[in-house]
């Protein structure tokens, strides 16, 4: 773990993203390649306190480098506590991650999924419970394994039909389900 001040308790950041991964992700199986992974142990947390860029950064590398050196580690969260609270903070930093990775040789061997408590699919009501399927209590970068992502798809029947699947149950869970596990200093909408 890296932080220069710590202001939260990791312990309490890992459990709360913990609460959130199983009651949402893995129970309503937004995700479902999560519940072996969880099962298995095979996910890496790591939590960010700094609020610099070129810090973060740093940490981004550092965990896609932990993925590579860890076999038996099957995906990263990196979860950010006093950084990247404005989703379009997020999504410039977003960008500037993907292009590390891309600069650093990863590209087509990691990838990054994005979860944070603002999330907002473009297009989509500001209301709408979709958006609840990426909103996560803290900002969030989830480094994958793409060779990870193309064997659980192969044993996926219909794996084109998740995004539609996920949208309509969120909807059919409704909002004030999800709230309980979005972090309350953040959940604006």
């Amino acid at each position: 773990m890296n932080t220069d001040h710590p202001n939260e308790d990791v312990n309490k950041v890992i459990s709360t993203t913990l609460a959130w991964l199983d009651a949402v992700i893995i129970n309503e199986q937004f995700c479902p390649f999560a519940k072996p992974v969880r099962d298995n142990n095979q996910i890496h947390f790591a939590v960010a306190q700094q609020s610099d860029t070129a810090s973060l950064l740093r940490q981004v590398i550092a965990e896609c480098d932990n993925l590579m050196r860890h076999d038996k580690v099957e995906t990263s969260l990196l979860i950010y506590t006093a950084a990247l609270g404005d989703f379009d903070d997020y999504l410039d930093f977003l960008d500037m991650a993907n292009e590390l990775l891309e600069n650093a040789g990863y590209e087509g061997v990691l990838q990054l999924a994005s979860f944070h408590p603002q999330y907002v699919f473009d297009g989509e009501p500001a209301s709408c419970p979709s958006h609840y399927t990426n909103r996560s209590p803290y900002p969030m970068l989830h480094i994958l394994r793409e060779d990870s992502i193309s064997q659980a798809l192969i044993s996926f029947a219909s794996p084109e039909s998740i995004p539609q699947r996920n949208i309509a149950h969120a909807k059919a869970l409704g909002r004030a389900f999800f709230l309980p596990f979005v972090h309350h200093t953040t959940d604006k909408k």
